[in-house]
This record gives C-alpha cells, structure tokens and sequence, in this order.
C-alpha cells in the first residue's frame, strides 16, 4: 500500500488542466483488463495507480508485475486519489463496481457492453450524469484501422468534401464467427460477440434504434443463444436501411466482416484483416439509363466492361495501428477536457437495448416453436 494518498480531482480540475497527470486504476485484471493496466502503465501523462481484483493471487501477479499496488476493492483504490478506471469485470457485476466510482466522480472506461440489461445501463447513464462523472464503453471495434478509416472518408450517410456522394446505406450484413472458447458462456453470443456489430450498426444509422427486430437463436452447448441470427429494420431519413446480422461461437474457423451495400456504392470491411474496400458507382444517368434500356430489350451486354462502371478504392488504413490504445486516450481525452466521450452511455445503452429485443425475439420463436411440436 502508498504511505502517501493523493485526493481524488474534482471534475472542475479536470476541464481546467487538460495537460495534467491522470492517475488511473484497472478494476478487473483478467483476459482483457491485464492489457488495460498495461497500457496505462507505459501512456504518458498516466499515473498507474493500482489494480484491483477479487482473486489475490491474479492481483498480486500483476501488481508485482506492473509494480503497482494491489487493491482487494473499490473503496481501497477510491481512497488512494483516483481520476479515471478500467472495469473490466464480467458484465453482471459492472454496475456494482461502477457505482461507488461514478458517485466519487471517478471516470469510468466500462468494457462492453455497458451492463448486464438496460435497467442497469439507464442506472449508470443516470450516476454518471447526476455526479458530473465521465462514462465511456468499450465498444473496441470502433477503433478498429478499417471503420476510422470509413469515417474519416466520410463514405457513409452523407457528402464527401470533394463533392462526390456518400454511400446512403440500405443494406448492411454482418458476419462475426469463431470456434468456441469457452469464455462468456454466461452471456448470449448476442451479448458476447454480436455486441460488437450492434454498436457499429447503430452509429452507422446515426444513433437511431430499430423500428422492427426479428431474429432466430439456437442454445447449442450452454444454456444461452450460442448462434443467431437478427433482421434490424431502420426508418432513417434518407429511407429504410435492412441489417442482417450474425453472429456464432460455435464455428470451425474465425471472420468478422461488415458489408454496405447504398444505391450508389458499396463498402466492405474485414476487421480480422484490417482492411476494406469502397466501390463507388461512376457511370452517369444517362449511361445508367441506356445500360437499363438495353437489358430490358434483351441486349447483349457480355463484353461491357463493368470496372468502367464503378471506381474501387482501398480505405487508408493506419498501419499497425493499436485499438486498444486508441479506445484508452480517447477515453483520458474526454477525462482531461470534460468533452462527450465516442462511445457515451447513450450509444452503451442504445447497443444493450438492442441486444435485449433480439433475444426476446430469438426466445419468442424458439417457444413458438415449442408450442407447435405439441
């Protein structure tokens, strides 16, 4: 333990000194939070503080390894000066460990998804507002070189500045598979992977929610969804836009792609890879038109060249980019400067109130089902 505590800032400080030390803290120190409390350890500007965990031996282990102090709670990191934490702790117990924090005003970076149901993500959206407290989730895919890459080209939604137009999405199919691991088995895959899909599918539709959820799940190995599959309809102002989105622990290899399909363009993105493509549509109106003429007299188009048609275009990516290390100095950012974080309890819950109408839905038919075998 310090001999030595320092307070913990009030959140005027923190809008006032933008450039100061933030003294940090992991909650949590498992698969995930041991690599939070390892960047923290090595970001300038980042104080370490300590690390908390309920199982000693996993504590101490990185205490000593990071040569920090180990916390047996909450409370005991609170009291030794706190700014900002990780709490990287299963899902059913975020709230609990969030709650002392966010009533301190400690900042809190919540690994996905925010909470166990969206009473409990409307219960920490409400702590952290009612005590000026920053909240940020971890949503990492939104870190991920190839959607930075979409948004900063500014291909989805909207006009690019050069004047050509962004892709207006009306299709959009995701596919995240793996073996099974064996982790998160308390959870729904819809919970535990399909999470992930869920918050990029939301920002890409500006944060609106789905008007209509239809979704088919099966319980394989443990007692929750192990493979579904959910049909997202969103009412946006550019028109509807469909999602398919799948998701399965149960698979035999490993992929996570994302593909946009808009009236004029289409996007695809290989997260595992890292890279991504955009297709735009160049051909004119006119030459559109006659294409359309000439198929519906039956022409024979076979030695149309359709590359002439569209431009394809790598999205830049930022090579050996680090997500993780993204995700935290966007979290410290908003600390320093009181700023929205990216992924603010808003777009936490939004994902975790989706997440729960596909399980309901995915139970619905499953029962459904049950009831006509009789």
């Amino acid at each position: 333990m310090p001999t030595t505590q320092k307070p913990t800032a009030t959140n005027e400080t923190k809008t006032q000194t933008p450039t100061r030390i933030l003294r940090c803290g992991v909650i949590g120190v498992g698969r995930m939070g041991q690599h939070h409390a390892t960047k923290y350890s090595k970001l300038d500007g980042v104080d370490l503080v300590g690390v908390v965990d309920d199982s000693e031996d996993r504590r101490l282990k990185h205490s000593e390894r990071l040569g920090v102090p180990a916390y047996a709670n909450e409370r005991e990191l609170i009291d030794a000066g706190i700014d900002a934490v990780t709490i990287a702790v299963p899902t059913t117990y975020h709230l609990k460990c969030a709650r002392p924090l966010l009533e301190a005003g400690v900042a809190c970076l919540i690994e996905k998804p925010l909470a166990n149901s969206q009473e409990e993500a409307i219960e920490l959206a409400d702590l952290a507002e009612r005590h000026n407290a920053t909240l940020m989730v971890g949503h990492i895919e939104r870190f991920n070189p190839a959607v930075i890459a979409l948004e900063r080209a500014q291909t989805i939604g909207m006009d690019r500045p050069d004047g050509t137009k962004g892709v207006v999405p009306r299709f959009v199919e995701v596919v995240r598979v793996s073996p099974m691991t064996f982790r998160s088995v308390d959870v729904s895959v819809v919970m535990d992977m399909m999470i992930h899909d869920l918050d990029v599918v939301l920002w890409l539709m500006g944060g609106r929610e789905p008007t209509e959820v239809q979704a088919s799940g099966v319980p394989v190995l443990t007692e929750h969804e192990d493979v579904c599959h959910a049909r997202l309809t969103f009412d946006t102002p550019r028109g509807k836009c469909v999602a398919n989105i799948s998701a399965s622990r149960l698979a035999m290899k490993t992929e996570r792609k994302t593909r946009i399909i808009g009236e004029n363009g289409y996007v695809s993105i290989d997260y595992a890879r890292k890279k991504g493509i955009l297709i735009r549509k160049t051909a004119n109106q006119l030459a559109m038109e006659q294409i359309r003429e000439d198929l519906r007299n039956g022409k024979d188009l076979s030695d149309l060249d359709y590359g002439e048609l569209v431009t394809i275009e790598d999205l830049e990516l930022e090579e050996d980019a680090d997500q993780l290390e993204h995700e935290i100095q966007s979290f410290l950012e908003a600390v320093r400067t009181g700023r929205t974080p990216q992924i603010d309890a808003k777009a936490g819950l939004g994902a975790v109130r989706t997440a729960e109408r596909i399980m309901e839905a995915a139970r619905a038919e499953r029962a459904a089902d049950a009831t006509k075998s009789f």
